[in-house]
């Protein structure tokens, strides 16, 4: 493959930094290898990317777009608070656990790397994510008319805490389907969070 033959070269270039960054870790992998694994010369690669730092914000600006996409979007049209969450856990599930959005792990595992002005840029796209998910167990608590013995705040990040670990244990091929994983997971969270499933 030549860089002429790339149908779109930044998402190429972005899926193989990607598989690599997951493969051989952010610090493990060089320009030169993401060059190699698309059959670039570096100054191609360097056409497109100027630097390591630059491909690493893109990815995880795209795994936040993924994120907006596939999970926010799709919820925010849905009216009953609780319905709305357990979709949205089941949707969130669902990108950690897709082969195809590596750019999801990559953000999970390799955030430190980044410089801090590209990093405070990652961070506000997380924290809109984290209040998006906050305002949505409170409202959740308010229809069901919980006692709010668990902080809104301290739901949220219990339970991004622990679908975005998934990808570090769960293999398909085990012994637990990622239905299976998903009901779980929405019956742990809320008998925390709401006292009950």
């Amino acid at each position: 493959m030549t860089r002429e033959t790339l149908t779109d070269p930044r998402q190429e270039i972005l899926r193989a930094a990607a598989r690599l960054f997951q493969q051989q870790g952010y610090d493990g992998t060089s320009m030169n290898d993401v060059a190699a694994a698309l059959k670039l010369s570096k100054g191609g690669l360097y056409h497109h990317f100027q630097s390591k730092d630059e491909i690493l914000f893109d990815l995880m600006n795209h795994a936040m777009d993924i994120t907006q996409q596939r999970v926010i979007n799709p919820v925010r049209g849905i009216a009953d608070p609780e319905e709305r969450l357990r979709t949205l856990i089941r949707l969130h599930i669902g990108v950690v656990l897709s082969v195809r959005d590596r750019e999801i792990t990559v953000m999970l595992h390799e955030n430190h790397p980044l410089p801090p002005p590209l990093r405070k840029r990652i961070n506000a796209r997380k924290k809109d994510y984290v209040h998006f998910l906050e305002t949505l167990i409170a409202e959740a608590q308010t229809a069901r008319a919980s006692k709010r013995v668990v902080d809104p705040r301290a739901a949220a990040f219990a339970l991004l805490g622990m679908i975005n670990w998934i990808y570090q244990w769960y293999r398909p091929e085990g012994a637990l389907n990622e239905e299976s994983l998903i009901r779980q997971y929405t019956e742990i969270f809320f008998a925390g969070a709401f006292g009950g499933a």
